[in-house]
């Protein structure tokens, strides 16, 4: 079931607000990762030293370029680790539109969902970005450790993160924040599983950034398909 609801989000990936949210998504993660370069040079600049005087060497002048040419190499391997969590922490934003998008053509008979107010949306997009970078960095030490499961780490862990963070941020939308909460823990196996398919093709370029879009679409139809089985649930 959760591969039909991946295939039936993968047929709308052609919708106007689909690609919308996904050129939004990806423009603001390079903006950031831009304004985040922007400020290490400006550092590199304020505090490295024209001249550096070494002993047997005497004084060497190209200091602050080395350092300048050293915060491209980190910045490119700051992108590689980053892009995919902001850009699935922007995703969520957005994620209403998608919603929108997946319920005016799947299910056209339910009224108009709550949309989350921006601010809410905006502080939720935070802890969600926060949380992911977090986790991530930390995980990094679990990778070293155990280098052959890496993978697996990797796809567990963002696969928790990812199906938590979509799952409730869908489902407050028609059942309220603490009804998306219950219904997350009652349904934890099968949405860490979802979560979990969607964090495998995080690990392929270029697809990645399509991920977060699909994964919005996906549990969109996974909340309708387990809301379905649960007649206790008001959907608004």
């Amino acid at each position: 079931m959760i591969f039909s609801d991946f295939f039936k989000a993968l047929g709308q990936l052609g919708d106007a607000r689909f690609r919308r949210v996904l050129l939004l998504g990806i423009g603001l993660t390079f903006a950031l990762l831009f304004a985040a370069y922007a400020v290490i040079l400006w550092l590199v600049n304020i505090f490295a030293p024209d001249v550096v005087t070494l002993p047997f060497v005497g004084e060497v002048r190209w200091v602050d370029d080395l350092l300048s040419w050293g915060s491209v190499l980190l910045m490119i391997m700051l992108s590689a680790f980053l892009m995919v969590p902001v850009a699935s922490a922007f995703t969520s934003l957005f994620l209403d539109d998608v919603a929108d998008a997946v319920e005016d053509r799947h299910f056209p008979t339910l009224p108009r969902a709550v949309r989350v107010p921006f601010v809410q949306a905006l502080q939720d997009t935070l802890n969600f970005l926060g949380l992911l970078i977090v986790a991530n960095a930390l995980a990094l030490i679990l990778y070293l450790i155990f280098l052959p499961l890496g993978p697996l780490i990797f796809w567990g862990l963002n696969g928790f993160l990812l199906g938590r963070e979509y799952f409730q941020l869908v489902a407050m939308r028609r059942i309220g924040r603490q009804g998306a909460k219950e219904m997350f823990r009652a349904n934890l196996p099968q949405i860490w599983l979802a979560g979990a398919l969607m964090a495998v093709p995080l690990s392929v370029p270029l697809v990645n950034l399509l991920i977060p879009i699909l994964g919005a679409a996906t549990f969109t139809h996974l909340f309708h398909r387990l809301n379905s089985k649960t007649p206790a649930a008001s959907v608004v």
